[in-house]
C-alpha cells in the first residue's frame, strides 16, 4: 500500500514531503519516545507520533520511514517541514487520536 492511499483513505493533511507519497508502506510504528523509534521502527513503516521537532525528521530519515503522521492536529516546525521536503519523507497530520489512527492503518494493512 502506498502512502497516498493512506492519505486519501484517512483524509490526512499533507504538510510536506509530497515527493514521497508514492512510497510503499509495510507497517506502522507508534511511539513518542525518539530512542524507542530509533531502536525498533522498521524501514517503510509509517510513524505515528505527537512529537513535532526537527529530531523527528532525523530519525525518520535514519530509519528510512515511509511517512510520519502527527496526531491531534499537530504540525511540525518550518525547519522540520523543509527537511521533510528535501528527504522526500511525507509529514502528515490528522485531528484524530493516536489509537484511532493506528487502528485504521492496521485494518488497511491487514485486509
Amino acid at each position: 500500500m502506498k502512502v497516498k492511499e493512506i492519505v486519501d483513505a484517512l483524509n490526512l493533511k499533507v504538510l510536506s514531503g509530497e515527493k514521497g507519497l508514492d512510497k510503499e508502506v509495510e507497517g506502522c510504528y507508534v511511539s513518542d519516545l525518539l530512542s524507542d523509534v530509533m531502536g525498533n521502527a522498521e524501514m517503510n513503516n509509517i510513524w505515528i507520533t505527537l512529537q513535532t521537532h526537527k529530531n523527528v525528521m532525523a530519525i525518520a530519515s535514519l530509519k528510512e520511514l515511509a511517512a510520519v503522521i502527527l496526531v491531534k492536529g499537530q504540525s511540525a516546525s518550518d525547519d522540520t517541514l523543509e527537511q521533510s521536503n528535501e528527504e522526500g519523507i511525507p509529514f502528515l497530520s490528522t485531528d484524530e487520536e493516536t489509537f484511532d489512527t493506528a487502528g485504521k492503518i492496521y485494518q488497511m494493512l491487514h485486509k
